[in-house]
């Protein structure tokens, strides 16, 4: 491809990106493909001839798209959104153009200093105090397996890194069971093993962990002989949006000397509205906190900002410094490679930069208060509807219900869901809460509108009524 073709297919694209936008609303949320139907249509070897690009745009268009779940649709009101807003998207043409690896500073200046500027511009409008620095992850994954991996060195004295976890006291990580399951791999791949993930149970409707009873597993492990390492609270919990009480963790945190991790991926965006800042209160005791901008806010996917109190403690367990490595000549400059897992990063800031600026703060806490009080207005409808139980009360824009039957409820919920989705103008997802199937509903979607959640009503309602029958 020659720069004029670059050119050409480069905005053809572009067009291409608009009219899918727009017209989004026209298809179904997603695909009825059935398992190995776009696989069956690509060719099983590679081609050893070029192919023009004409040909190869409309395989895309004629074999892919069919098989794509539309996670830009503003009825997407599964899982929690992958917000891509269009001024993310044209940053990230921008990014994509110049294919700059961003490890160190001297690789991408302005790369490395953007990202700074953004992460604090971000730490500003969720209220943090000043003294919290940070980094755009790739995701909350990698950000929960940093902190685990720092509190795993903390705890060791930094020798884990050096001897490995053989002859090591036996570590001990905490959490509920309300917490994204990259905790669980988290601990895996830092070496701690499942077994040492110790559950503390939950109370109340924002299901909590028991403070005191997490208490009482700390002191009962140390007595046993083992090492307590850290604490992992959630703010927004996937599964029904299970909310810590955060300033309570952080104090028995502060007391035993754990390092507090802090997962709000999902409703972290919401603080930058304050009335939402209820919900984290005490956050400023963490350690490490971590927020997804690519989930609420409208960067495009991936972009996670993890928050960082002690960032020496950060980068001494990450940082390898190869003398190939060095930015010889330049103190107190920061090589962003050091603050995470991966060597290789993208330039990331560029998108949450073009966001910010074109959107500012305001008009993303509109959209945000739109969505939640879409949300709670859809959750009372239900619960006035016969048959309907609302099994989870709203958490910003997230709750659960369940369709009542005389028939197993499990089963008969699992077709509801199914249905709604075979039906392809919305697009929901299901849990357990108690033990029982629940159907989840979070309104997310950047350019989701109020019809959009009538329409998930009526959906729900006529598809619930033509099971009953």
């Amino acid at each position: 491809m020659n720069n004029d073709d670059f050119r050409q297919w480069s905005r053809r694209a572009a067009d291409w990106g608009a009219d899918y936008r727009n017209n989004l609303r026209d298809r179904p949320v997603r695909p009825l493909v059935e398992p190995g139907a776009v696989s069956r249509s690509i060719e099983v070897s590679p081609p050893e001839d070029a192919e023009p690009m004409d040909r190869i745009f409309a395989d895309f268009e004629e074999k892919i798209l069919p098989g794509m779940t539309h996670w830009q649709h503003p009825r997407f009101f599964a899982y929690f959104p992958a917000n891509a807003a269009p001024v993310s998207v044209v940053a990230e043409y921008l990014v994509s153009a110049m294919a700059a690896q961003c490890m160190l500073w001297q690789t991408s200046p302005a790369a490395t200093e953007l990202e700074t500027r953004t992460v604090d511009w971000m730490r500003q409008a969720l209220g943090l105090p000043e003294g919290f620095s940070g980094v755009i992850q790739d995701s909350a994954s990698s950000a929960t397996l940093a902190a685990v991996l720092t509190m795993r060195e903390r705890a060791l004295d930094w020798q884990g890194n050096k001897q490995g976890l053989a002859g090591q006291a036996r570590l001990r990580i905490y959490s509920s069971d309300q917490v994204h399951t990259s905790i669980d791999r988290a601990i895996w791949v830092s070496g701690i093993g499942e077994d040492n993930l110790v559950r503390i149970p939950v109370s109340g409707r924002f299901r909590a962990m028991d403070t005191a009873a997490l208490e009482a597993a700390i002191v009962a492990d140390r007595e046993a002989g083992m090492l307590p390492a850290g604490i992992i609270a959630c703010v927004g919990g996937t599964s029904t949006g299970g909310t810590d009480d955060i300033a309570a963790v952080a104090e028995v945190a502060r007391r035993h000397g754990l390092y507090l991790h802090v997962d709000a991926a999902w409703a972290g965006s919401a603080m930058i509205c304050p009335e939402y800042r209820h919900f984290w209160t005490g956050v400023e005791g963490a350690d490490s906190i971590v927020f997804n901008p690519h989930k609420w806010l409208g960067a495009q996917f991936d972009c996670s900002i993890q928050f960082l109190r002690d960032p020496e403690s950060h980068v001494r367990t990450l940082a390898i410094k190869p003398d190939y490595l060095k930015t010889h000549g330049h103190d107190g400059i920061i090589n962003y490679s050091e603050w995470s897992v991966p060597l290789g990063r993208r330039f990331r800031a560029l998108k949450l930069w073009f966001l910010l600026r074109a959107h500012g703060l305001e008009r993303l806490r509109t959209m945000i208060r739109n969505h939640v009080a879409w949300s709670e207005g859809l959750a009372a409808r239900l619960a006035r509807e016969p048959d309907f139980q609302i099994v989870s009360e709203p958490m910003l824009s997230l709750f659960s219900f369940r369709h009542k039957t005389a028939t197993d409820g499990d089963e008969h919920n699992l077709r509801l869901v199914n249905a709604i989705n075979d039906d392809g103008r919305i697009y929901l997802t299901q849990t357990k809460v108690d033990g029982l199937i629940a159907i989840r509903f979070q309104v997310g979607q950047f350019e989701a509108t109020a019809a959009d959640v009538e329409t998930a009503f009526v959906v729900i309602t006529e598809i619930a009524r033509g099971l009953g029958r």
